[in-house]
């Protein structure tokens, strides 16, 4: 039986995910969308068609960009059979999450009404938030839950809130939310303060990157993350902007993220930089720098969905940095990283060589790669002793063991480009 949801983009309607009898996905754009000029664009990877009969896309071509939007891996299987439904049908699962999502994408069932009134928030106190967050790895991002229906992608447990004034609140009906809440990965009882140091680091020497601080729930550290896709107005009124990861301006699913697997390589993140972004010199220097930055800290699994674009009014540019987090930290995790650079997948093999294949990647001028690369670590061991204030007290000794760390990291490597 063929099913369909209505695609909504802000509160427009722009199309048709159909699922049809075989199972198979598609999606097509409305007709009336497509006479309006100026519309905005839903994905890279799904370009508004020049005429009607170009305006349906195959499950190989929007599976990329739809199924991106939601979660992977584990979490992804638990909710799945919370729900009832096979991991596989990315269809199924839109319909059962996709409300609130990454960006201004939102799924109601074909014929439903987008609700434009009041939105509806489950107020929470400190002490609900935590059984709720103490419960993600049996009830990932509360899928199954009456009334929410939120859908964030990656691999990590973690919820969306509205978090405004102090106050938390669950997201009813597809309302929009403010924040993300991430709590410590289960191997790795310090990855929040890693990330907040690592996020703050990058802030510190001028990235543009996601606002975190690490919020004590219950006594249990959570990292909060200002979603960069959300603006709050004075009225305390939410607006979703809109975004996609580089997966899905390229088309590529989720499970094949790594580059080695035929994920998003440096090389196709400039290019699409320099042909989506409307301020491409800009943007190009942040992904260097942001590349540059990811080496240092040792976030070797920085691949093409950690990085987005986000659309705001007639911009698309690189969006604030997020996921920063020093896998090179925990000795059990892989050193290899998941884009290459200059066709080295290993971090403590890469010599000025490699960054000058880099360069000519990227478009860059050699030199000025080279000479940037240096200059990064010297910003980064400059900026390291300050990172840690403002964590709180029970954060401060494990920041400044990871401190410690990245300097003694990145003063090894410094030492191969003098």
């Amino acid at each position: 039986m063929t099913r369909v949801l209505d695609v909504y983009l802000f509160d427009r309607f722009v199309g048709k995910l159909i699922q049809n009898d075989m199972g198979k996905m598609q999606f097509r754009y409305d007709a009336d969308w497509l006479k309006e000029e100026n519309t905005s664009t839903l994905s890279q990877s799904l370009p508004k068609p020049l005429s009607k009969q170009a305006s349906t896309f195959s499950a190989k071509e929007c599976l990329g960009f739809f199924g991106g939007i939601l979660p992977e891996e584990s979490i992804r299987e638990r909710i799945a059979k919370n729900l009832g439904i096979s991991k596989e049908n990315s269809f199924a699962m839109l319909a059962e999450i996709g409300g609130e999502c990454a960006g201004a994408v939102s799924f109601i069932p074909e014929g439903g009404t987008l609700s434009k009134g009041d939105p509806h928030y489950q107020s929470l106190s400190e002490a609900e938030l935590a059984v709720i967050l103490n419960d993600l790895p049996r009830r990932p991002l509360m899928a199954g839950e009456a009334g929410v229906r939120l859908s964030l992608a990656g691999a990590q447990d973690k919820i969306t809130i509205r978090y405004i004034d102090n106050h938390f609140s669950i997201p009813l009906n597809g309302a929009p939310s403010t924040h993300i809440l991430k709590p410590a990965i289960r191997q790795f009882e310090d990855s929040v303060t890693n990330e907040a140091v690592c996020m703050k680091l990058a802030g510190e020497i001028g990235l543009p990157v996601a606002e975190v601080e690490i919020l004590p729930i219950e006594n249990v550290p959570v990292l909060s993350v200002a979603r960069f896709d959300r603006q709050i107005s004075k009225d305390g009124s939410i607006k979703r902007l809109h975004q996609e990861d580089f997966c899905q301006a390229l088309g590529i699913v989720s499970e094949m993220k790594y580059q080695s697997e035929g994920g998003v390589s440096l090389k196709q993140a400039f290019s699409l930089l320099r042909t989506a972004s409307t301020v491409p010199a800009i943007n190009l220097q942040h992904l260097l720098d942001a590349t540059l930055f990811n080496f240092f800290i040792g976030n070797n699994d920085a691949h093409g969905k950690n990085f987005s674009l986000l659309y705001e009014k007639d911009t698309v540019r690189l969006s604030p940095l997020y996921d920063l987090l020093s896998t090179a930290y925990y000795p059990e995790l892989s050193k290899r990283m998941a884009m290459n650079i200059g066709r080295e997948y290993r971090s403590e093999a890469l010599e000025p060589s490699h960054f000058e294949k880099l360069a000519v990647d990227a478009g860059l001028s050699k030199s000025a790669l080279l000479q940037r690369v240096p200059l990064m670590a010297n910003k980064i061991l400059a900026a390291l002793p300050k990172v840690s204030q403002g964590l709180p007290a029970a954060s401060q000794l494990k920041a400044n063991k990871l401190i410690e760390f990245i300097d003694g990291y990145v003063t090894k490597i410094r030492k191969r480009f003098d």
